[in-house]
């Protein structure tokens, strides 16, 4: 018949364990372990359970009396995210750990307390404290992977009934036009110059030409190999310095008058060193030559609007112009990066090189 019993077990310390044994039948049964106690005490009450489990006709189950695991936080969850997302670049994560950092009505609370309405009103602290929406929208997005990760089933961050953006009420952006670009030109030194022209020119992201080396330069089609390690789609691409899309040879005769001959160069140094990997030091000039010179100041990035809107201009179709500045999204391309001009004229590239050349002493790129 079933039965339970305690064994003694002497240790190496002289400090006896008390183990509990149980059959669910007679002899010809196998015993089972149910728990080991340091005090005999603790012993019989396990012992005494069983019997109570087998006298009403029940195999002791021991996970019933397990401790149930702490539910994590969310914080805690969210850096365990963050320490698996190995496969993203330096900054994403950034920009995952900034996003993460605005979570602070929810960072507290247990991963499985988190509820739609917990994710709304952490949205509508976020609006009362000023961000902007684009930024609400990138800490949404992380907590919704997060929890995605946590394995949260439905995932109260993406219930759309519940969760919503504020408003989009941002200003529509308005490329600069030709005059604008041509009077920040006019005040910026050659190198800086090169890097604005390259910008308008190609349509690329300023942090891609920040990264171009001389090894990736193609001189016999004026174009550089955009790696698919620098380029947000992932995808190996050409920038254009010149091409039947915006012919523009003297900038080319630019960016080749200040490398060494070929056998001199440096295939790792950067192509337009000035314009700084992240576009920074571009940034900056850009900023300080629209308050010089008393334009509306613009972007780095606002250039790629600019260069797309006049690609769409001259009636080139979606999928060139997407290829030719490394867009995937061709939805994306129209109807965010393309707007109506009431300047389209081009930029006269061909006399701000020429005069910027004449009146600043060239200077080779550092190899």
């Amino acid at each position: 018949m079933a039965s339970a019993w305690i064994v003694k077990r002497p240790t190496k310390d002289g400090k006896p364990r008390y183990r509990v044994f149980f059959r669910v039948g007679g002899r010809e049964s196998v015993p089972r372990h149910a728990g080991t106690f340091k005090r005999k005490e603790d012993a019989q009450k396990r012992k005494n359970w069983v019997i109570g489990e087998l006298a009403a006709m029940r195999v002791p189950d021991l996970s019933t009396l397990a401790e149930p695991e702490p539910v994590a936080r969310f914080a805690e969850m969210a850096a365990r995210w963050q320490a698996s997302r190995v496969d993203v670049r330096r900054s994403t994560v950034i920009q995952h750990r900034t996003a993460l950092g605005r979570c602070g009505p929810i960072k507290d609370l247990a991963i499985d307390k988190i509820t739609p309405a917990e994710i709304a009103r952490l949205v509508a602290a976020l609006a009362n404290d000023g961000k902007a929406r684009e930024s609400i929208r990138k800490t949404l997005t992380a907590v919704a992977m997060v929890l995605d990760f946590a394995g949260v089933e439905p995932n109260p961050a993406r219930d759309r009934i519940t969760v919503r953006l504020p408003r989009d009420e941002s200003a529509e952006i308005e490329p600069p036009d030709a005059a604008t670009v041509e009077a920040v030109a006019q005040r910026l030194p050659l190198p800086y110059l090169i890097g604005l022209a390259v910008l308008d020119v190609s349509g690329w992201r300023v942090g891609v030409v920040g990264q171009a080396t001389v090894g990736d330069l193609d001189e016999n089609n004026n174009r550089w190999l955009v790696r698919a390690a620098i380029n947000k789609t992932k995808t190996s691409a050409w920038g254009y310095l010149s091409d039947e899309m915006v012919p523009c040879p003297e900038l080319v005769d630019v960016v080749l008058g200040r490398l060494p001959v070929s056998q001199d160069r440096n295939p790792k140094a950067l192509l337009f060193p000035d314009v700084g990997v992240d576009g920074a030091r571009l940034r900056t000039a850009i900023a300080r030559a629209c308050r010089d010179a008393g334009v509306p100041a613009f972007s780095p990035h606002d250039l790629r609007h600019r260069r797309i809107s006049l690609l769409h201009r001259q009636g080139i179709d979606w999928a060139r112009i997407g290829q030719r500045v490394g867009q995937r999204n061709l939805a994306t391309t129209a109807n965010r990066y393309t707007h109506a001009l009431i300047d389209p004229r081009e930029v006269n590239w061909s006399e701000m090189l020429t005069r910027a050349r004449r009146l600043q002493s060239p200077v080779r790129t550092p190899t």
